[in-house]
């Protein structure tokens, strides 16, 4: 019997797929075996064992250790990460006139939700003996330079009423006189806020 010396395997062992093996020498690195491999990540077989699937690869940086097993696999890729969209799911009961309509408030612009609204700066009032009595908002600068501008004050007040229409956007769908009943007003559909990834 002779003395036999036998000292601990240096080797690293990495699998592929299709089962061929690599044999390397330690010390390495992760990115050393990758740099051959673009694509390619490496696994530890021990966390392969016990996570399966969810086994996550190993960091480029990170040492391998001799006498242990490691799996060079193609992960796929995630795609890019993107916002959420938005999707609305056809669970709800809707009516094609419904459906319609939702699309229509849904493409009106922002200059159109803006003008409707806005307040408006002429207010009109009949009195009982048929008198109309207007009010108008109009900054206190610009009303003692039109009425400085002015001659007397009936082309003072149709300079003032020139400036009001074309301040309130021509003002075609104000009513000649306040009836005291409120404007209807368009009511938009509620819709899920619900987002699929």
């Amino acid at each position: 019997m002779g003395n036999g010396l036998s000292g601990k395997k240096r080797i690293i062992t990495v699998m592929k797929i299709d089962g061929t093996t690599l044999k390397l020498k330690a010390p390495v690195q992760a990115e050393d075996v990758l740099r051959d491999y673009r694509g390619y990540d490496l696994l530890e077989s021990e966390a392969v064992k016990q996570l399966g699937v969810g086994a996550r690869p190993l960091a480029p940086d990170a040492p391998l250790h001799p006498g242990k097993l490691y799996f060079l696999v193609q992960l796929p890729r995630k795609p890019e990460q993107r916002a959420p969209r938005r999707a609305w799911s056809g669970g709800l009961p809707v009516s094609a006139r419904e459906r319609l309509e939702t699309l229509a408030f849904t493409r009106r612009t922002m200059s159109d939700v803006s003008v409707a609204g806005r307040p408006s700066r002429v207010e009109a009032e009949e009195g009982s003996d048929g008198t109309v009595r207007l009010r108008l908002r109009i900054p206190k600068a610009e009303m003692e330079k039109l009425l400085q501008e002015s001659k007397n004050d009936t082309e003072a007040a149709e300079k003032i009423m020139v400036l009001c229409v074309a301040k309130n956007g021509g003002a075609p769908n104000l009513p000649a006189v306040e009836t005291g009943q409120k404007e209807k007003r368009a009511r938009f559909a509620a819709m899920p806020a619900e987002i699929i990834a």
